[in-house]
């Protein structure tokens, strides 16, 4: 009989920690980016799906996406040093 308890108890107690809501810090993230991406042009507020990110790491997810936003990065996401300078030196 004490065994069976035990075991009710330790089944109720992995499903509880199995049923968890919270999200990981990485799916916060992740969420924050798509926010970002998704977000009206001029719009310069912090998407509520950014709360919980840190400082530094919000910091930069919003500069590469002002650089994605700019088109100053290639293909492999890599920042496109001669679209910089190319929209630096364009006479308006």
């Amino acid at each position: 009989m004490r065994a069976t308890v035990l075991l009710a108890c330790l089944l109720l107690a992995g499903a509880a920690v199995g049923c968890s809501t919270e999200k990981s810090y990485d799916d916060i993230v992740a969420d924050c980016t798509q926010a970002l991406k998704d977000r009206a042009d001029g719009d310069k507020a912090k998407p509520t799906d950014c709360e919980g990110v840190k400082d530094e790491d919000y910091t930069a997810l919003l500069m590469s996406q002002v650089l994605d936003d700019n088109g100053w990065t290639d293909e492999n996401g890599d920042v496109d040093m001669g679209e910089i300078l190319e929209d630096s030196t364009t006479t308006p």
